[in-house]
């Protein structure tokens, strides 16, 4: 049956209009005013924003870390999405050096099938380049769509790649039509300071951001862009945390290098003196990059309205406080990295960003989801409202006032990072694919009916031109 989507304002990355949008087999058929109806299921969005479906291009869902495994998988992790207004999520394959690519995929493959609710897509870890991953690099990109390879410079000994792996890798990626990531820290330095402070008997939590500070953040994002000027490539810095990194980019987009940023909900609303809460709380905050000085928040802000940084994921790696959290306990480096964020990357942004004032409706969108399906080569069909793209829809409530907590949320973890924070702005209804998936705020989708999404290589299929990428 076909549907109608009457009476609500639809909000894309330009523009701000009133009309009906008809769906029918997956996709928006129609956008105008006063549509027919006849035959057609009629959903009222009075009061309501319609936006894109939101992409999350950062998550890590039952992925192995520090001797566990993080608690969301692709069922209760995109559930929880799902409900936050995401209807796309980018995860995050983990290779081992030695081991063909194609392993690490087909595993991620296992981990999803018949699982997600929403669509998906794969980055790909590049821990070493030699002549095999090099040969096996192109049929990763052509068969599996796989157009984005992510590079670690921090986790020493556990993911930490060197500078010439990194370089190649920029420099294969500028052969291959692929989009390099990295985590930009300093990890020789990092296991340095962890050491010492480890040594002189600092354990607490709190010693995970005095480890990391944001000066190695700064100098590992401009190492990277210097690295992707030379190889004249295309890099795209993950959960930039602080002022020092923020700066780099800028300083790199002012070169003309190619080089996007992207931060995180956490580090636009937390702070640092979350690590120092007493009887081992600051443990739920320990994520890497860490929470930085308070001040660092309006930087970042600053830096999402005039388009220095350009989208926002989630970094959603969610860990049990009780029986995985503390099993740091006696010693901050044992600590599982990372935290429940994927339900809450948009209310977040749009209660502390929109109605506040410090970004635009159009920003909004744009940094949720047209600007990342433009990067990740998944525009037009994700990422935007128009006839033709996939009927990934989210109704949004912009009068909603709710608490975030623990006890409503819809991930599998134990606490939420965001515990009392008020808000206000929720999606109702979410459809992906122009199924619902949420309905009145209840989940009505079907387990395993994500589809896996092969994606297009960067710079083909409407992305962004040469002077629009550096000037926007």
């Amino acid at each position: 049956m076909k549907k109608v989507i009457k009476n609500g304002t639809i909000v894309t990355a330009t523009d701000q209009f009133q009309a009906d949008i008809e769906i029918e087999n997956g996709v928006i058929s129609l956008i105008g005013e006063n549509l027919s109806t006849q035959g057609s299921e009629v959903i009222d969005a009075k009061g309501c924003y319609i936006f894109p479906g939101g992409i999350d291009p950062h998550t890590h869902l039952d992925m192995p870390f520090g001797g566990t495994v993080t608690k969301d998988d692709f069922e209760t992790g995109t559930i929880a999405a799902a409900y936050g207004g995401t209807t796309t999520i980018i995860d995050f394959c983990l290779t081992n050096k030695g081991e063909p690519l194609k392993k690490a995929i087909d595993t991620w493959h296992a981990k999803s099938k018949n699982k997600a609710v929403i669509d998906y897509g794969f980055h790909l870890m590049i821990s070493e380049v030699n002549e095999d991953v090099l040969n096996e690099l192109p049929s990763i990109i052509d068969n599996e769509g796989i157009t984005s390879f992510k590079v670690f410079m921090a986790y020493k000994n556990v993911f930490q790649a060197d500078d010439e792996t990194l370089f190649r890798t920029l420099i294969a990626a500028k052969e291959l039509g692929a989009l390099v990531m990295v985590h930009a820290e300093n990890g020789d330095v990092i296991d340095y300071l962890t050491n010492k402070a480890l040594e002189n008997g600092n354990t607490e939590p709190i010693y995970h951001a005095l480890t990391r500070p944001p000066e190695i953040e700064g100098e590992a994002t401009g190492r990277a862009a210097t690295f992707t000027g030379l190889a004249n490539s295309q890099l795209y810095v993950v959960h930039v945390s602080c002022a020092d990194a923020a700066r780099k980019i800028a300083e790199a987009r002012d070169k003309g290098i190619d080089v996007w940023g992207e931060t995180c909900p956490q580090y636009l609303v937390l702070d640092q003196s979350y690590l120092e809460r007493p009887n081992f709380e600051g443990a739920k905050y320990v994520w890497s990059p860490p929470l930085r000085e308070k001040w660092n928040q309006e930087v970042l802000w600053n830096a999402l309205k005039t388009g220095q940084l350009q989208t926002i994921g989630s970094d959603q790696c969610s860990f049990d406080f009780n029986g995985q959290k503390d099993l740091g306990r006696d010693d901050f480096s044992k600590i599982p990295n990372g935290g429940p964020i994927i339900e809450d990357r948009l209310s977040i942004l749009f209660s502390e960003g929109v109605k506040k004032g410090r970004i635009s409706l159009n920003q909004f969108v744009d940094i949720t989801s047209t600007r990342i399906a433009k990067l990740f080569g998944l525009y037009p069909k994700k990422g935007t409202i128009a006839v033709g793209v996939d009927a990934d829809v989210v109704i949004f409530d912009p009068t909603i006032e709710r608490v975030i907590s623990a006890e409503s949320h819809h991930m599998a973890v134990d606490y939420n990072a965001f515990e009392g924070m008020k808000v206000i702005g929720e999606p109702v209804s979410v459809l992906s694919r122009g199924e619902f998936v949420i309905r009145d705020k209840k989940f009505v989708g079907k387990i395993g009916s994500g589809q896996y999404l092969k994606r297009a290589k960067y710079g083909e299929r409407n992305h962004t031109n040469e002077s629009e990428s550096l000037t926007m």
